[in-house]
């Protein structure tokens, strides 16, 4: 497998210097298991850059290694300029805001969230002005004398939070910090966190499996897998030009079909598909004549029916899931290769019933070919 990488920055400045944190190198292996495999990566100052992965991919690892909570085995960690390989976390001018969130149960909120400045040997009179200030930026001014216990789950996030950006660091860590919390409070939570940042400037790295959260809040993505980076680039690239099968799986709903491309161009090729159906894709630049390939269709990218200038493939409806403001229809189009739908408006049309023959019209600029082995 190969790290791939859409970042438009040329080679010479991606390691040039005047990065936020720079990662070169870097492998960690727990026993046998290797977690990071010779992981590259510079943050731009100001950024927010999620790590995105399945469970297992190294995402909290690297967190953790920048953090100063492992050491790696080889590499280099680089924040703000600085080699902190030999500094302890409380040295690195780093904060974390973790999944569990991690408060002392018998402090109040307000000791709570001005602990990190006590450790640094702040007057009282600091303390009390920037708790305040921070508790006043993440919606809880005057729960100070609360303790953890009389709070919900949300609002110990934000307690946590409020820890996190009181002393002021040059870099925030997030530790999955929204997986505890139900959907509703997720989705709040998200759009204050990336506020409260671009408010702040600080320079955030994210770790998520949610791939919701990595695209609704993030300037750049890093898709990972098996301790390497497949894809780093801004949410839109990724979904809209995924590197490989693997990202394109990952990000966002994706249809994926088995394909011969049957003749390559520059960055564009005509691809067999199961059904026989040919159909003209956008290709990554990697994809020649013969070559097998995994075709990406977007749901929301196909349209029910026929439509002049699109490829017209024929299947049976397997199911249909009703969503209210969007609708999800599955199509049978051979074997067990299956077409999911995005109606974006069901109320608007008359959708079919599982047992119908259906047309799918891939519209032109809709498919993408992708290798099929990465």
């Amino acid at each position: 497998m190969t790290a791939l990488s859409t970042d438009k920055r040329p080679a010479t400045q991606a390691r040039a210097g005047g990065y936020a944190v720079t990662l070169g190198g870097i492998r960690k292996q727990f026993g046998s298991s290797v977690a990071v495999e010779n992981l590259d990566l510079d943050v731009r100052p100001g950024e927010f850059l999620t790590l995105l992965g399945p469970s297992g991919c190294g995402k909290t690892t690297t967190l953790n290694m920048i953090a100063g909570f492992l050491t790696p085995d080889s590499g280099q960690i680089m924040l703000d300029g600085q080699d902190v390989h030999q500094l302890p976390p409380d040295r690195r001018d780093t904060a974390m805001v973790f999944q569990q969130y991690a408060l002392f149960p018998h402090l109040t909120v307000g000791r709570n969230v001005g602990y990190g400045l006590q450790m640094r040997k702040r007057t009282k009179a600091e303390i009390r002005k920037r708790v305040a200030e921070a508790l006043e930026r993440v919606g809880l001014a005057g729960h100070e004398d609360r303790l953890p216990s009389q709070l919900s789950g949300g609002q110990q996030q934000r307690v946590a939070l409020a820890r996190a950006i009181v002393v002021q660091p040059k870099v925030l860590l997030f530790d999955e910090p929204l997986s505890n919390l139900d959907l509703k409070l997720r989705e709040q939570l998200r759009l204050e966190i990336k506020h409260l940042q671009r408010e702040l400037g600080v320079t955030s790295i994210f770790v998520t499996h949610d791939q919701t959260e990595a695209l609704v809040m993030s300037d750049r993505i890093a898709v990972m897998r098996a301790g390497r980076i497949d894809q780093l680039d801004t949410p839109e690239t990724i979904y809209r030009e995924p590197a490989n099968a693997f990202v394109a799986g990952f990000v966002g709903q994706s249809n994926l079909i088995p394909g011969i491309c049957t003749e390559a161009g520059a960055d564009r090729c005509a691809v067999q598909l199961p059904t026989s159906n040919i159909v003209h894709a956008l290709h990554p630049g990697t994809v020649t004549a013969g070559d097998s390939v995994r075709v990406l269709l977007r749901p929301e990218a196909l349209r029910l029916g026929g439509e002049s200038a699109a490829t017209s493939i024929a299947g049976q409806v397997v199911e249909v899931v009703n969503e209210g403001n969007i609708a999800t229809v599955v199509v049978e189009i051979t074997g067990d290769v299956r077409l999911r739908v995005a109606v974006s408006d069901p109320a608007a049309l008359s959708l079919p019933v599982p047992g119908d023959m259906i047309s799918v019209s891939v519209p032109p600029g809709a498919a993408r070919a992708l290798p099929a082995e990465d």
